[in-house]
């Protein structure tokens, strides 16, 4: 209060408490996130792990895909908007081969470009209705002054006043002094609410992932095979990309996946694969055979394929599972590039011509093993079969 003269205009303003947009209803400052994207397999494999993540975790109620930063998690308890958070996701694919350093985080782009270092650039998002924390996704690990923040919340090595972080606070503002968010908060801030993710290279993080997806298929009741966590795993793959792909204006619900539409294709996902077991065995593939008017005795054989295939995938000393892994994405590539081809009109075939095309691309890929390894083309075939009894292959045009 101000004693003994009227308010100004400018005193009134002063009182009145600041109001912050909701990230949900402010344009990005920059488009060139979702511009500049090709080929971000590295951070669209990230996404799909939060994506899986939000599936299992009611709290986490919607993902950004290139908004505000690399990807944006928000988590809500109980729908109360007060208690929000905004997790700014910075993910570096693009990395020098040696350890993240203080030095790094601090480096600017040129010398003088204020704003542009990886601490500055993740502060500043802090300037949204939600309360902002920060997580930083390398390959790399960090030198020991940095791993502090690679501690799980709450553990004795994440405490503010412990050595290791008091050095890190100081070693901020000695660099940055004075710098603060547009709400006022400062390197200390910053430090409490960033967490530092190691996820190692592509492959690991595929790895997790599959794993996750196979967690989540088990506490749903309904197990799944290595080759439909795939698919299911394509599917996550395509709609993150699209999603990064999209522009603010004028695809912003695109952008933005909510936790309901997660779960609906999740449950979707589920018994589409449920039914998929519960028909009679092979009975997709019969019914797509026919409509490509082949004979029965082919359809007859495409059948014991199938059976032969399921069982070997089930048993785990059949194969090594990372050959079985690269037989099966060797399937799925050309069973794609030839669908896409007819679909196309670039292959002028009928039903059972491209049946038969089908065939003989299994037999090339059997052939171009290695001189002296086990013959595979009855599981090619097989498998071949068992993408076309889940309805993700057609021999036909006409047959959905």
């Amino acid at each position: 209060m101000i004693i003994g003269r009227a308010l100004s205009e400018a005193d009134s303003i002063a009182l009145v408490p600041k109001i912050w947009p909701s990230i949900d209803n402010v344009s990005p400052k920059e488009q060139g996130g979702p511009i500049a994207r090709q080929g971000f397999s590295y951070q669209d494999e990230i996404a799909v792990g939060f994506m899986l993540d939000m599936i299992a975790d009611a709290g986490l109620v919607k993902i950004h895909f290139e908004t505000h930063d690399d990807l944006v998690l928000v988590r809500s308890k109980g729908g109360d908007r007060a208690e929000a958070t905004a997790e700014f996701v910075q993910v570096k694919a693009s990395e020098p081969d040696k350890l993240w350093s203080v030095a790094d985080i601090c480096q600017r782009k040129k010398k003088d470009a204020a704003g542009t270092s990886i601490f500055e650039t993740s502060l500043a998002r802090d300037e949204h209705e939600e309360i902002a924390t920060f997580r930083l996704v390398t390959l790399r690990p960090v030198v020991s002054d940095l791993a502090p923040l690679t501690y799980t919340f709450g553990l004795e090595g994440r405490d503010p006043k412990c050595d290791a972080m008091k050095a890190l606070e100081k070693a901020l503002n000695d660099k940055f002094p004075g710098l603060r968010s547009a709400k006022e908060n400062d390197c200390g801030y910053w430090l409490e609410s960033c967490f530092w993710d190691v996820r190692h290279d592509l492959n690991t993080v595929k790895k997790a992932n599959r794993l996750r997806l196979f967690t989540l298929a088990e506490e749903a009741g309904q197990p799944l095979l290595l080759e439909q966590i795939e698919v299911l795993l394509t599917e996550l793959r395509g709609w993150v990309k699209a999603a990064g792909d999209a522009k603010w204006i004028p695809d912003k619900s695109k952008k933005i996946v909510a936790r309901v539409d997660a779960i609906a294709w999740w449950r979707q996902s589920l018994a589409r694969l449920a039914h998929a077991a519960d028909a009679a065995s092979g009975g997709t593939l019969v019914e797509k055979m026919r409509g490509a008017r082949l004979p029965q005795e082919l359809i007859a054989m495409a059948v014991e394929l199938r059976l032969s295939y399921a069982a070997k995938v089930r048993t785990a000393t059949y194969m090594e599972p990372d050959l079985s892994e690269a037989l099966q994405e060797q399937v799925k590539s050309t069973t794609q590039s030839l669908s896409a081809d007819l679909a196309a009109g670039l292959l002028d075939l009928n039903g059972p011509q491209f049946h038969a095309r089908c065939l003989t691309e299994m037999n090339k890929i059997n052939a171009a093993r290695a001189n002296g390894t086990k013959d595979h083309a009855a599981f090619l075939k097989g498998c071949l079969y068992d993408i076309a009894d889940r309805c993700l292959l057609r021999f036909d045009r006409s047959v959905s």
